[in-house]
C-alpha cells in the first residue's frame, strides 16, 4: 500500500472533487471504507492503478471483490474515502455526471450478461443505440468491425445459446469495448469456463489491452490465472487489503495471507517462469 494518503473524509456533497495526480496514475483509491449497517464490508483500501496496466484484485469469497468493483464504476457510493478516475473524485457525483465517468468505462460480466432475446449484432450495439446517434449502416459496420478483431466473423446473427462459453465472453468484450473506453472493468472473467477456456480469455484480457491501450480491472479468485496476465496484483482478505505487488513480490513473500493463498491455491513453483516486466509469470501450458 502507498503512503501519506490524505485523511479519510466521509461523502459530502459539493466536496472537492478533483486533485492532480501523475499523468500515469489512472485509477486512485484512498482510505475507502464502505459499511452496511454495521457491517464493515471494506475498510481503509488504498491503491493505484497506472494507466495500460492489468490490475488484478484477487481473493476468495466474501472478501469484499464485488463490492469493490461496484465502487469503481460507481455503482455504488463509499460509506468514506475517494475514489479518482483520471484525478476526479467520483464518489461525490451524481448520476449524470456519473455516466458520463461510465462512458469511459467497459464492463464484462461474470456471465456475459448477454440478452439472450437478441441476436449477437444487436447484443454488441446496444451501447451504441444507447449513447450514439450514428446511423444504424455505421453501427452494423463498427460491430462487424469489432466481432473481426476478436474473432468473431460470421456470428453477428446467432443468438448467445449457440455459442460456447469462451465466444460468449468475447461478444460481451466487443460489446464493452463499443464506446471506446479507457478502462475495461471485468468480473470474474474465467468462472464457470474449463481450464483452456480460462487460459484463452486471459489472453484474450492481455490482446485487448495490448491492442487497445485500456487499463484493465480484473476481478478474480483465479491465482494462477493472476499470475498469467496481471502487472500489479491486490489481494483481499474480509474486506481488507492484506498484500499487493508484481506477481513476483508476492510469490517471494514465504509467510503471511499471500503465501497462504499461494499455498490454497496449489500454484506448483516449477511451473512459475521469469518474465522481464513483472518478473515472474505463470506458465500454463
Amino acid at each position: 500500500m502507498f503512503r501519506g494518503a490524505a485523511p479519510a473524509t466521509r461523502y459530502r456533497p459539493g466536496m472537492p472533487a478533483e486533485r492532480q495526480f501523475a499523468h500515469d496514475e489512472h485509477i486512485v483509491v484512498e482510505n475507502l471504507q464502505k459499511k452496511f449497517g454495521d457491517f464493515v464490508a471494506l475498510d481503509d483500501i488504498n491503491l493505484k492503478i497506472r494507466r495500460g496496466q492489468i490490475a488484478v484484485i484477487i481473493g476468495g469469497s466474501g472478501a469484499g471483490k464485488t463490492t469493490l468493483l461496484k465502487i469503481l464504476i460507481g455503482l455504488d457510493k463509499p460509506t468514506e474515502g475517494a475514489v479518482f478516475v483520471n484525478g476526479v473524485d467520483i464518489a461525490p457525483l451524481g448520476d449524470r455526471a456519473m455516466n458520463k465517468v461510465r462512458q469511459k468505462m467497459g464492463m464484462v460480466f461474470q456471465y456475459s450478461a448477454l440478452l439472450d432475446s437478441m441476436n449477437i449484432l444487436d447484443n454488441v450495439a446496444f451501447p451504441l443505440r444507447e449513447h450514439t446517434r450514428l446511423r444504424a449502416k455505421e453501427i452494423r459496420q463498427r460491430v462487424l468491425d469489432k466481432l473481426a478483431i476478436l474473432k468473431l466473423e460470421g456470428t453477428e446473427n446467432k443468438f448467445p445459446s449457440e455459442l460456447s462459453g469462451g465466444m460468449r465472453k468475447r461478444v460481451a468484450l466487443a460489446r464493452a469495448l463499443m464506446l471506446e473506453p479507457e478502462v475495461i472493468m471485468y468480473d470474474e472473467p474465467t468462472s464457470g469456463l474449463d481450464p483452456l477456456s480460462c487460459r484463452l480469455v486471459d489472453e484474450l484480457i492481455v490482446e485487448t489491452r495490448d491492442r487497445f491501450g485500456v487499463t484493465s480491472v480484473v476481478i478474480s479468485h483465479d491465482m494462477a490465472g493472476a499470475l498469467h496476465i496481471a502487472d500489479r496484483i491486490y489481494l483481499l482478505a474480509q474486506g481488507r487489503l492484506v498484500g499487493e505487488g508484481t506477481p513476483r513480490e508476492l510469490v517471494d513473500q514465504k509467510t503471511g495471507l499471500a503465501a497462504d493463498f499461494f499455498e490454497a491455491s496449489g500454484i506448483a513453483a516449477e511451473r512459475l517462469v521469469e518474465a522481464p516486466e513483472t518478473g515472474v509469470k505463470f506458465r500454463t501450458e
